[in-house]
């Protein structure tokens, strides 16, 4: 069993920044391919970033490139999400999910190809 806990998550103002943690407990983390998905209400959740086992590769849906970074390090059992030039469409409560895949060049997008989930983090962005 994996468990995962989002942390960060908070009020912004349009333009700012916040940096949100997963920390991740109950397997090798090393394993884990990553991803932040978000859910904003009376919409479906959304894939937003996703990492590789080992951070080689990273990759983003389209209206976040540029804006935000996701990033992991496997020695804290951690996956982070840095968000700057915050809009009022990215708020959302963000999740982070993991899926025990280890394998090179693998892309995930869709929230069923996840195998564990946090509780979400409340992101909401101001005016």
């Amino acid at each position: 069993q994996v468990q995962l806990v989002e942390s960060g998550g908070g009020l912004v103002q349009a333009g700012g920044s916040l940096r949100l943690s997963c920390a991740a407990s109950g397997r090798t983390f090393s394993n884990y391919h990553m991803g932040w998905f978000r859910q904003a209400p009376g919409k479906e959740r959304e894939f937003v970033a996703g990492i590789s086992w080992s951070g080689g590769r990273t990759y983003y849906r389209d209206s976040v490139k540029g804006r935000f970074t996701i990033s992991r390090d496997n020695a804290k059992n951690t996956v982070y999400l840095q968000m700057d030039s915050l809009k009022l469409e990215d708020a959302a409560v963000y999740y982070c999910a993991a899926r025990i895949d280890s394998r090179f060049g693998v892309y995930y997008y869709t929230a069923g190809q996840y195998d564990y989930w946090g509780q979400g983090t409340q992101v909401t962005v101001s005016s």
